[in-house]
């Protein structure tokens, strides 16, 4: 063999040694694409799912404000209830 040869021999070599190396290394990080999409739907996911959480929590406000409402309106009926019968009692 001449040197171009052997040359040519062992840079082939290298090249298939590096092929099956790429080949490797995309088997372990997978299709690109596959992977873009499924990142994208999963910060898709993450936007729905912080939408959806700060519907609840401005649900949640509410039905706040409308058991305090509701606990001030009951705690007066009873001081009226309470203020009838003693009235009704000293009678």
């Amino acid at each position: 063999m001449t040197k171009l040869t052997t040359a040519v021999a062992n840079l082939d070599a290298a090249l298939k040694r590096l092929e099956g190396h790429l080949d490797y290394v995309f088997e372990l990080a997978g299709d690109p694409k596959a992977a873009r999409r499924e990142i994208a739907a999963l910060n898709k996911d993450r936007a729905q799912l912080a939408e959806d959480l700060d519907a609840a929590l401005a649900r949640e406000r509410e039905l706040q404000t409308l058991a305090d409402e509701a606990s001030a309106a009951l705690g007066s009926a009873i001081a009226e209830v309470r203020a009838a019968l003693e009235k009704q009692g000293d009678t």
